[in-house]
C-alpha cells in the first residue's frame, strides 16, 4: 500500500469517527433542547442564589433568550455525548496500539467520562457559589451599583468554567495514558513540576474571571491532579521489562517475515 493510500485511509477513518461523534452530539443536543428551559433554570441556580434580593437575570436583546437556550442545550448535549465522543477518539488511535494497550479501551472511556463529570460537578456545586457570591458582592459594593446580569453573558462564563473544570480533571487519565505508552514517566513529570505549576496559573488566568480566587479555583485542582498523575505514572507507567518484551516480539515478527 502506498503512502498516499495509507493517508487516505486514515483520513477516511478520521472523517467516519468525527461524523459519529458529531451525529451523537446532534442527537443529544436535540434531546436536551426539549428541556432547555429547565436546564437553564438548573445551571442558573448558583448565580440566582448569589444575587441580592430583588435582583434577577435579564436579557439585553430580543434574541438572547433563544440563543441562550440553544447554548445550554448544546453544552448539556456535549456532556451526555462525552462517553461516545471519547470512544470515537479511542477507536481512531487504537490501531496504532499494542494488544495489551487496546484492552484499556473500556476503562479509559469509563474513567475519562467519570473524571469529566466529577470535574463539572466539583465546579458547579463547590466553586460556582463561591465565585459568583464573591464577584457580585464585590460589584455591588463598588459605588452602590445594582446587580443586573445578562443571562447570555452568565451562560458563556459558566460554560467556559464547566468545560475547564471537566478538562482539568482529565489530567490523571491523560498522564496515565501517556505513561502507559512510554511517552512520559514519573521522573520526567516530577522534574518538570515547576512548568506544570506555571501552566496551571496561566490556564486559570485565561479561563476564569480576572480575580485571584477564580484563578486559584482552576490552578489548585490542576496542581493537585498533576501530583496524582505523578503517582499514577509511577505505579502504572510502562516498565523497562515491558519495553524489552515488545522489542523481542517485534524481532520475532521481523524474522517470521
Amino acid at each position: 500500500m502506498s503512502d498516499g493510500m495509507a493517508i487516505a485511509d486514515h483520513l477516511g477513518e478520521l472523517r467516519k469517527r468525527l461524523m459519529i461523534a458529531a451525529g451523537t452530539w446532534l442527537v443529544t443536543f436535540l434531546g436536551c433542547y426539549s428541556v432547555g428551559e429547565k436546564l437553564f433554570e438548573f445551571i442558573a441556580q448558583p448565580v440566582r442564589q448569589a444575587l441580592p434580593e430583588g435582583s434577577s437575570l435579564v436579557f439585553l436583546n430580543a434574541t438572547e433568550p433563544f440563543f441562550t437556550i440553544l447554548k445550554v442545550s448544546a453544552l448539556a448535549g456535549l456532556v451526555v455525548a462525552f462517553p461516545i465522543i471519547i470512544w470515537q477518539i479511542w477507536s481512531f488511535i487504537a490501531p496504532a496500539l499494542y494488544g495489551h494497550e487496546k484492552r484499556l479501551a473500556i476503562p479509559f472511556v469509563f474513567f475519562s467520562s467519570l473524571c469529566f463529570g466529577t470535574g463539572t460537578y466539583f465546579g458547579f456545586t463547590l466553586v460556582f457559589p463561591m465565585i459568583f457570591s464573591f464577584l457580585i458582592t464585590y460589584g455591588t459594593n463598588v459605588g452602590g451599583v445594582d446587580a443586573m446580569l445578562s443571562m447570555g453573558a452568565y451562560l458563556t462564563m459558566a460554560s467556559r468554567l464547566l468545560i475547564a473544570f471537566g478538562l482539568v480533571f482529565e489530567l490523571p487519565i491523560v498522564i496515565f495514558f501517556l505513561a502507559r505508552l512510554g511517552i512520559v514517566d514519573h521522573k520526567w513529570l516530577a522534574k518538570n513540576r515547576k512548568f506544570a505549576l506555571l501552566l496551571a496559573f496561566v490556564m486559570g488566568a485565561v479561563l476564569t474571571p480576572p480575580d485571584i480566587f477564580s484563578q486559584a479555583s482552576i490552578a489548585v485542582p490542576f496542581v493537585v491532579l498533576y501530583e496524582v498523575g505523578v503517582i499514577v505514572a509511577r505505579f502504572f507507567g510502562k516498565k523497562k521489562i515491558e519495553v524489552n518484551e515488545e522489542s523481542e516480539d517485534s524481532e520475532v515478527e521481523n524474522k517470521s517475515d
